[in-house]
Order: structure tokens, then C-alpha cells, then sequence
């Protein structure tokens, strides 16, 4: 899974040079110009600080005393001044857990969590990509949560633009692993936005990687299993991502809907089975990775045990394949009878898409259709 030190909104914004070595004159102009009383100077000296350490730790190190100052530049209240400062600090951060420490101690965190509620919204984004970043060290999680960091993160989820999302999405992935930071972002409501998220984000992608997880990890909780269930197409979301995610995010989100199954069967076993859910999980049982095929043979254990009827298939079709890969899958030809039993489920596969096609279509709005041919699009499907 990507690191918050593997990418910055400084590293996304285009090449900036490749990796030199910063003479000690240069080093020197640098800093110069850093502490001007010219704002022109300073905002330059931050691009060139930008610059340098994109691609270079060696260049972190000796630029580090630069942080003070860059910090300083956060709280001129001019958006050019700090959006210079903060692309500077971001690459000084990368991969440099001491700049990341130093720039907290700096006092970034005050002016980089008022940035999250700016109208400007490149400059939320560059509040949002450095939190991320900041995240990543251990010693930073709990001082970013004593800044109010947390909810206006969601707030951004919710309503920030797409790459602000991104980086939103990913601080508080990194801030959930502290258990304290976990029940905090848990009582902010960050459900909805994060089903939202998943819905438009590429399933397969890194970004809905963190998503799926910090949503695992929020199922853990009474509260988390509510608030997905009573959030509309909640549930039916977390089955697309089971079908169309990347191998984490479907182990992730396996993890997630067993967690519910096994907290309360009674209660979720037919809301899990009311969105589809069999083929992806029997697909996960042979495609999955190892924590993930486990997972899906345990849940497809507990969903076997419901008194759930379907109509629509034919009598004990589901429940003998699902008897068999739970019984068998570890037999010694479990390629072949994985083989038979997917095809098997073809069919039942493609009348439960269509009806995840009709449920999408009554989900959106008409805004969210392809101009000029919504509804001949909607009946094709």
C-alpha cells in the first residue's frame, strides 16, 4: 500500500527538476532569501526548497533549518506565501521523519488545520496532502488530534474536491491507528462521506485501498456497523468493491462484512445477502489472498446458516455450491471444482448484476446520468 511518504501535492503538481546537490553558497542564498522582509524572495526560496528536495533526503538534511521560517510563511495570511510554504514543507517531509517532527513542533499544525476550512481550494488541498503526510510519524497522530485536525478532515471528505478527498481520505486512514483517533473520527459521522468516496473513487485504486480500511476498521464498533447499514446503499457499495476492488480492498472489505456477521447474524445476514454478495465471496475463495479466502469461507459459512429464501434460483442451487466450497475448498483439486462451481454461478451472477443495475439506477440522480440519453440508458440496462 502507498506510504504517506510516497507522494505529496508538490510530487503530483509536475516535474520540478531532478535531484542536485545544493552547494553550500547556494545553501546559504537559500536561506537568505527565506528570512527576507521581500516577499518575492521568500516565496521563491520556498520553490527552490520545493525543488530540491523532491528527490533528494541528502537535500532534506541540509535544507532543514529552513522549516522554522517556512513555518512563519504559513501564517503571513497571504495564499501565495503559504502555498509556497507549504509545497516547500511537504517535500522537506518526505521520507524524513525528523523534518516531520520539527515541522510539528514548528507550530504547523495550527495554521495548516485552519487551512482545511479555506474557500481556497488549492490551498485546502496542500492542508490536506501535509497532514497526510505529518501523519505518517507516530509522534505527530495524537498532536494532530489535540489541533481539531479530525473533523475538519471529514468535513473535507464531504466536501472538499477530488484530490482534497484523496489526501482527506488518507490522514485519516493514517490517524486511525491510534484506537484514540479511531473513536474520535468514529463520532464525526464519517460514514456517509466515505460511501460517497467509494462510490466515485476508481475501485481498484490505492485511495479506495485506505478507504476500505479505515472502514474495516470502523465496523468494528456498534456504532460503525449502524451507520453503514442505515446509510442508503451502504452495504451494496462495500459488495461492489468485494466484486470490482483491488485484492486489499476486497480482503478489507471481506473483513468488514464478516466483522457485522459475526457481531449479530440475526441482524445483517440478510441485509449482506439482500445486495448479492455469494458470487464475489465465491470468487474470493479462490482468487483472494490468503487472509482473504479464509474470511470469505467463513462468511459464506455464516450466510449458509440463515433461513433467507430466494425465489429467483433454483431450488438448493446456492446452498449446494456454497455447502461444497466450504466443505471442499481445501481438497487436493480445488482448482477444478473452483473452476465448476464459478461457472456454476454465471448465471445466478448475471441476474443479481442486473439487479444492482437497478438499484443504482434508482439511486441516482438525474444529474448523475449521461446527458441527452438518461433514460434510454437506464432502460438498456
Amino acid at each position: 500500500m502507498e506510504s504517506p511518504d510516497s507522494r505529496s501535492s508538490g510530487e503530483r503538481s509536475g516535474n520540478c527538476g531532478g535531484e542536485a546537490r545544493v552547494s553550500a553558497a547556494e545553501l546559504q542564498g537559500i536561506m537568505e532569501r527565506i528570512r527576507s522582509v521581500v516577499e518575492e524572495e521568500r516565496v521563491q526560496a520556498a520553490l527552490d526548497i520545493r525543488r530540491l528536495t523532491k528527490t533528494s533526503s541528502r537535500n532534506r538534511r541540509q535544507l532543514s533549518p529552513a522549516v522554522g521560517p517556512l513555518v512563519s510563511m504559513l501564517q503571513s495570511g497571504n495564499s501565495r506565501s503559504s502555498e509556497a510554504a507549504i509545497l516547500g514543507l511537504l517535500n522537506l517531509a518526505v521520507k524524513d521523519e525528523r523534518n516531520k517532527i520539527s515541522i510539528v513542533e514548528a507550530g504547523a499544525l495550527e495554521p495548516l488545520t485552519a487551512f482545511l476550512e479555506s474557500r481556497n481550494s488549492d490551498l485546502q488541498g496542500y492542508a490536506a496532502a501535509a497532514l497526510f503526510t505529518l501523519s505518517a510519524s507516530s509522534v505527530n497522530k495524537p498532536r494532530m488530534n489535540a489541533f481539531g485536525a479530525i473533523p475538519l478532515l471529514i468535513n473535507v471528505l464531504k466536501d472538499g474536491n477530488q484530490q482534497a478527498k484523496i489526501d482527506a481520505i488518507a490522514a485519516l486512514h493514517s490517524l486511525s491507528t491510534v484506537e484514540d483517533n479511531l473513536r474520535i473520527i468514529l463520532s464525526f459521522h464519517p460514514i456517509p462521506p466515505m460511501i460517497s468516496f467509494l462510490r466515485t473513487c476508481k475501485k481498484s485504486s490505492k485511495n479506495a485501498e485506505r478507504c476500505c480500511a479505515l472502514l474495516e476498521s470502523l465496523v468494528g464498533f456498534d456504532e460503525g456497523r449502524t451507520a453503514l447499514t442505515a446509510e442508503e446503499g451502504g452495504v451494496l457499495t462495500v459488495v461492489e468493491i468485494l466484486e470490482e476492488g483491488s485484492l486489499q480492498s476486497r480482503e478489507h472489505v471481506v473483513g468488514a462484512l464478516l466483522t457485522m456477521c459475526e457481531s449479530d447474524r440475526s441482524r445483517y445476514r440478510e441485509v449482506i445477502l439482500r445486495e448479492g454478495v455469494i458470487p464475489g465471496l465465491l470468487e474470493l475463495t479462490v482468487q483472494g489472498t490468503l487472509k482473504s479466502q479464509a474470511k470469505a469461507r467463513r462468511l459464506l459459512e455464516l450466510l449458509r446458516e440463515s433461513t433467507y429464501r430466494r425465489s429467483e434460483l433454483q431450488a438448493d442451487t446456492l446452498e449446494n455450491i456454497v455447502s461444497t466450497i466450504v466443505s471442499k475448498i481445501d481438497g487436493d483439486d480445488q482448482a477444478q471444482k473452483a473452476k465448476k462451481m464459478l461457472a456454476e454461478m454465471v448465471q445466478i451472477s448475471m441476474e443479481q448484476s442486473l439487479r444492482h443495475l437497478q438499484r443504482r439506477a434508482l439511486m441516482c440522480t438525474p444529474t448523475e446520468l449521461p446527458p441527452g440519453n438518461r433514460r434510454s440508458e437506464v432502460s438498456s440496462k
